[in-house]
């Protein structure tokens, strides 16, 4: 599987981006898709996940209410809509899909195939 994310780049605070992660060399309908990111210094960290259908969300309470995960299985793809950005946001974006069960996994182990990643970063 490989994966592509994009999106990325500088806003302000209180603004808002969307990041895509578009997937490739496999059933995409039959993926669990997870957001992760990693602020410099830090661990990389979950964000959100979304289901094989889309009809099951999970996110970090750091995000809860600002961030939304959606899917097009049509179009291969995995949206992350953040809104109200804030400069704890700073960090670079990967997503990540998991075989298998269909289980919003919320550890970076439990993935099994990685994007390259796309940096965010929100100035105050």
């Amino acid at each position: 599987v490989q994966l592509q994310a994009s999106g990325g780049g500088l806003v302000q605070a209180g603004g808002s981006l969307r990041l895509s992660c578009a997937a490739s060399g496999r059933t995409f309908s039959s993926l669990t898709v997870g957001w992760f990111r990693q602020a410099s210094g830090k661990e990389r960290e979950f964000v959100a996940a979304i289901s094989w259908s889309g009809g099951r969300t999970n996110y970090a309470d750091s995000v809860k209410g600002r961030f939304t995960i959606s899917r097009d299985n049509a179009k291969n793809t995995v949206y992350l809509q953040m809104n109200s950005l804030k400069p704890e946001d700073t960090a670079v974006y990967y997503c990540a899909v998991r075989m298998g069960r269909d289980v919003m996994y919320i550890t970076t182990l439990m993935y099994d195939y990685w994007g390259r990643g796309t940096l965010v970063t929100v100035s105050s």
